[in-house]
């Protein structure tokens, strides 16, 4: 039985590069609350962060970057290369990182909590866990995806590799191990046949469908088994400027999740849209001419928002190319305002602008709630 009294809470945890984002996407799309323990870590450090001055206490001004945030690369060469380094910063972040999840999982809706974390297993946090999922890859595979994904060297890859524990070692404790080498479709397989047999009753909420001039317009959230229908939707209403393949919208479900704008059940609109960091991001919007835009972006924005609120969200960021971010009054009347990304002052809300905002796109920002987890004490 968990700490948390009415809640099951998966620990999900594997060696770097095994996938465990994937994974834990993947139960947020089955309906869990998410929450990964390594972001908020980061988190911890930042300049208006209770960990910061303790860091800088232990180990110098000098890993500062000129804005004055600890740079994490600087960091990461000392700790990565002294045991005894890394083990004064995990005694500063982990306890804040344990009171965040800790805040979290108490104020979430959410009966089922996944919780990923590369260490896991190293603290107490796993007791507090119901079930134990381990992601595995073969070392091959893990590196590969370094070179690839982060643009790693390759001696960089294999030192960050060989550093870890071995993965057998998690693998002996798991009380699901997900093989995460082969495709999306796969990996999305076995997530869902262990999610069933916990939950096989569990039912997701459906969202309200809001009357347009021309019928009922809803929200419907899709789901991997709709890649061809999202990819030729985008290809349709994009008049073939973009032309995902059925494969590229299942990889980007490793990532995102998409919603549906239907009008009296037929599609006619398709938003892009994930929550990362306790921030909400929507990068794709595709609106079939025709269509109110501000009707249509009301469906979808009030769901997403909505359920960017369950899940505790701060901010929620919107980028849009050219042709829709002119439309500034559509967005005010939302509540949305274009900023920069500097002005928006928080870094993990910068970082996730810097990662998200495309060549030409413009951003609107909307602040979800007040409140904000690991803020200065």
């Amino acid at each position: 039985m968990s700490a948390w009294p009415g809640k099951f809470v998966i620990g999900l945890t594997g060696n770097i590069a095994t996938g465990k984002s994937v994974v834990r996407k993947m139960l947020e799309h089955l309906g869990a609350y998410g929450i990964d323990a390594d972001a908020l870590g980061h988190r911890a450090i930042a300049k208006d962060a209770p960990g910061y001055q303790a860091v800088l206490n232990t180990f110098g001004n000098w890993i500062l970057g000129s804005d004055g945030q600890i740079d994490r690369t600087r960091l990461a060469r000392v700790v990565f290369s002294d045991p005894v380094a890394l083990a004064q910063l995990e005694s500063i972040v982990h306890p804040l990182v344990r009171q965040a999840v800790d805040l979290l999982i108490r104020r979430s809706k959410q009966k089922v909590i996944v919780i990923e974390a590369i260490k896991l297993l190293e603290g107490p946090l796993h007791q507090a866990c119901d079930s134990i999922w381990v992601t595995y890859s073969q070392k091959e595979v893990q590196i590969a995806r370094l070179v690839r994904k982060r643009g790693m060297s390759l001696s960089l890859a294999h030192q960050r590799v060989n550093a870890q524990s071995p993965q057998i070692d998690k693998v002996k404790v798991a009380n699901t191990v997900i093989y995460n080498e082969g495709s999306f479709e796969d990996t999305w397989r076995q997530v869902t046949k262990a999610w069933k047999e916990l939950f096989p009753t569990y039912e997701a909420p459906v969202a309200e469908p809001i009357a347009a001039p021309k019928g009922i317009l809803m929200a419907e959230k899709a789901r991997p088994r709709h890649a061809a229908e999202i990819a030729a939707l985008i290809g349709r209403l994009s008049d073939g400027r973009d032309k995902p393949t059925s494969e590229d919208i299942m990889a980007a479900f490793g990532e995102k999740a998409f919603l549906f704008l239907k009008l009296d059940g037929s599609s006619v609109g398709v938003v892009g849209w994930q929550v990362e960091n306790l921030v909400e991001r929507t990068d794709e919007v595709y609106i079939e001419p025709g269509q109110s835009l501000s009707i249509a972006m009301q469906v979808l924005l009030n769901e997403i928002e909505t359920t960017s609120r369950d899940l505790q969200c701060e901010v929620a960021l919107l980028f849009l190319p050219p042709e829709l971010s002119r439309q500034e009054e559509v967005w005010k009347s939302l509540g949305y305002e274009p900023r920069t990304i500097e002005s928006l002052g928080v870094r993990a809300w910068q970082e996730a602008a810097q990662e998200t905002i495309g060549k030409g796109e413009s951003m609107f920002f909307k602040q979800l709630r007040k409140d904000r987890v690991l803020r200065p004490i």
